[in-house]
């Protein structure tokens, strides 16, 4: 899914375009024991707790595509009868009306769910009659390609409120805060089936996960059947690994500041493209070949590449740099410069010590205070 489809879909999350027709939920406690159950039909539930949940449904289908929102494709086997694909069709297809399936799911999440604390799962079934698209993208509301049936899952932490004083208006006394188990945004949650290219695809889902260091592997393993992606961070690692590996002794500075530069244009010019930017293996070396890496260099970047990336051939370009900063850092200074501006910082060796010459205007802030850099003197 692209960022335009998640949006389409979070559209439906109001109460002017709601579609769901089903919601159920299971309180767990940090001893994995099921609280308390609620069933319900959707419409039926009060106007002011049907906004929160909104703004809980919204959540799961927000964030970054390729770092927050993960597109994962079932592996055959999962479609097949057993198959984590299967469960996930069945459960859809009964718009949780079959409670024995639904406490299946339950106890699937609860078992390979790593938390320490109290949450929330909440599960909806939802019917969206998906409006017909011209060629220029203008929106016919009176017709419609196909229905798209889906349930969503967002799995929330449930924590206790902060202790304080609060004001009683009636006793006109200050007093100790009645503490309360408060529902937080989702930290994980999925979208089954896609909403690729605007239509159904039962073959794939899209995952939710708040901490993009956090993915749960169990249970994507468990619940979804589907490999493990290299989590953002993970990327950045490999990638930052594959350079210095590749490069050796010649890992400059001139060098990574050309890649991040290359980087930056790509991400750039893919900003108008609906898909993210991804890199495969001769893209990425192509990038080494433009900023100057010798060809020498290049003879094991192949060997290198599959050992660092694995099953995961693409990289995700946003993933492995910073397109707001570009950092120097030693062990005791660290330097922050616009990624527009690096041509601003070049290194240089005075009287055989190595520096880093940062080329300044006259507005210098030193703690928030401006300083004169004029009366400094001209000699090295």
């Amino acid at each position: 899914m692209i960022k335009t489809e998640t949006l389409e879909i979070r559209k439906q999350f109001t109460h002017q375009n709601c579609t769901i027709s089903k919601i159920c939920g299971c309180y767990v406690d940090g001893e994995k024991n099921i609280k308390s159950t609620l069933s319900e039909s959707f419409l039926c539930l009060p106007e002011d707790e049907t906004f929160k949940y909104f703004d809980i449904f919204r959540k799961t289908l927000s964030g970054t595509i390729g770092k927050n929102l993960i597109n994962m494709d079932f592996p055959t086997a999962s479609e097949f009868q057993g198959g984590t694909q299967e469960f996930l069709m069945k459960l859809r297809d009964s718009e949780l009306k079959d409670d024995d399936l639904i406490d299946e799911f339950y106890q699937k999440v609860i078992q390979t769910y790593n938390y320490v604390g109290n949450y929330l799962i909440l599960l909806i079934s939802a019917v969206y009659d998906v409006p017909f698209k011209t060629s220029d993208k203008l929106t016919v509301d009176d017709g419609s390609d196909e229905v798209y049936r889906y349930i969503l899952c967002s799995i929330c932490p449930v924590t206790l409120s902060k202790a304080g004083l609060s004001y009683n208006d009636i006793a006109n006394v200050f007093q100790d805060r009645i503490r309360d188990w408060v529902v937080s945004p989702p930290s994980n949650g999925f979208l089954f089936p896609s909403f690729n290219d605007r239509s159904t695809d039962i073959h794939s889902l899209l995952y939710y996960t708040k901490d993009s260091e956090e993915l749960q592997p169990e249970l994507i393993d468990q619940i979804f059947g589907c490999g493990i992606p290299l989590s953002a961070h993970d990327q950045k690692e490999t990638f930052q690994s594959l350079i210095e590996e590749t490069l050796g002794n010649d890992c400059d500075y001139e060098t990574i500041r050309n890649i991040h530069e290359k980087l930056n244009e790509i991400i750039e010019e893919g900003k108008s493209l609906p898909d993210p930017v991804t890199l495969s293996q001769l893209e990425v070396k192509s990038i080494l070949e433009d900023c100057g890496v010798e060809q020498e260099k290049l003879i094991d970047f192949q060997e290198h590449y599959e050992e660092k990336t694995g099953d995961h051939p693409l990289l995700l370009a946003t993933n492995l740099i910073s397109t707001k900063t570009f950092e120097l850092k030693t062990p005791d200074v660290i330097v922050k410069v616009n990624p527009e501006r690096t041509d601003l910082v070049e290194t240089t060796i005075i009287n055989g010590k190595k520096y880093l010459v940062i080329e300044i205007t006259d507005q210098v802030e030193v703690n928030g205070i401006f300083v004169n850099i004029s009366n400094q003197s001209d000699e090295i």
